[in-house]
């Protein structure tokens, strides 16, 4: 007799303060050997002029496997996304204004 081998399933819970997300609409991402580092902050005015102020909101750190997967999980998911809402466009680059 053969063995099947059964993958087991993956519940994935969740607290409710971590389900209510924190906004982000700037990532900072840097890495070493083993790990990598990805930050997301919200950027917004400071109040003084010509300056703006990032606050890191949440970091992960992550393996480099791991980061690897989430690029390609990532890739596919905006695939779908554009292909059921339409193409996203990109962020427009105000430095070179």
């Amino acid at each position: 007799m053969s063995e099947v081998s059964q993958v087991p399933e993956l519940r994935v819970d969740i607290d409710r303060e971590t389900a209510l997300g924190k906004y982000a609409n700037f990532a900072i991402f840097s890495h070493q050997k083993n790990e990598f580092y990805l930050d997301f902050a919200l950027m917004q005015p400071s109040g003084q002029p010509n300056q703006v102020v990032a606050v890191v909101t949440s970091r992960i750190i992550t393996s480099p496997q791991h980061a690897k997967a989430l690029l390609r999980s990532l890739a596919e998911n905006i695939q779908r996304y554009e292909e059921t809402y339409g193409v996203i466009p990109e962020a427009m680059d105000t430095s070179k204004a």
